[in-house]
């Protein structure tokens, strides 16, 4: 059976649930409880060399690790990845773009946000990441306007990927009202079949007001 590193309130790792959920395919869960030190052991490294969740293991014992290469590997011959091979560039296009411009900026602040650790950090960097991540919110939002899912006419894990982080982006502080497609979107993500409403706050964990070493 797989094994999924999981660490509840990281979006990075619902992205993964979400996309086994639709899929139907079982797993069993191993916490890691990253703001104890977990993610720096060398046993944990050496299924995530990052140290970061998730992290999925498979029947065979080879690890996977980072959020979207895992849904690139499950999602294979799959109706969740093209079998095109320009459609499926698409997809890592946004793959890529939620990385750097989604998960990088809007996660960030979400987290530092959620966590009280915004106070924390340099104003400079803050408004750095505010106008990134309202930069990706805008062009989210125009591309959006021109067709019903992120990469294309249907729902694939590039809808997942992106959902994770923009879809929580109120929760760093940003206003979507001006937003309408990218809202539309959200509704269209949140009624495909078995979706994953769950939301886990990190006051689930009180470590999380850490510093991650």
């Amino acid at each position: 059976m797989l094994t999924l590193h999981d660490y509840l309130p990281s979006q990075n790792a619902w992205k993964v649930r979400q996309l086994l959920h639709h899929l139907q395919r079982p797993y069993r869960t191993e916490p890691v409880r990253i703001f104890d030190g977990e993610g720096r052991t060398p046993a944990y490294r050496a299924i995530s060399p990052t140290g970061t969740v998730p992290a999925l293991v498979l029947e065979d014992g080879r690890a996977l690790a980072e959020s979207n290469a895992i849904l690139m590997y499950l999602a294979d011959r799959t109706r969740y990845l093209p079998d095109d091979a320009f459609d499926r560039a698409r997809v890592w296009q946004w793959l890529s773009f939620e990385q750097e411009r989604v998960e990088s900026q809007i996660g960030a602040l979400r987290h530092w946000t959620l966590t009280g650790k915004l106070a924390r950090r340099p104003e400079a960097l803050v408004a750095i990441k505010r106008k990134a991540g309202l930069n990706a919110l805008a062009i989210l939002d125009a591309e959006l306007a021109t067709r019903e899912y992120i990469a294309g006419d249907a729902y694939t894990i590039a809808d997942i990927s992106v959902y994770a982080y923009a879809g929580v982006a109120d929760e760093a502080g940003f206003d979507l009202a001006s937003y309408p497609n990218l809202r539309a979107w959200f509704a269209r993500v949140r009624a495909q079949e078995r979706h994953l409403a769950e939301r886990f706050p990190y006051s689930v964990d009180p470590s999380s007001v850490n510093e991650l070493g």
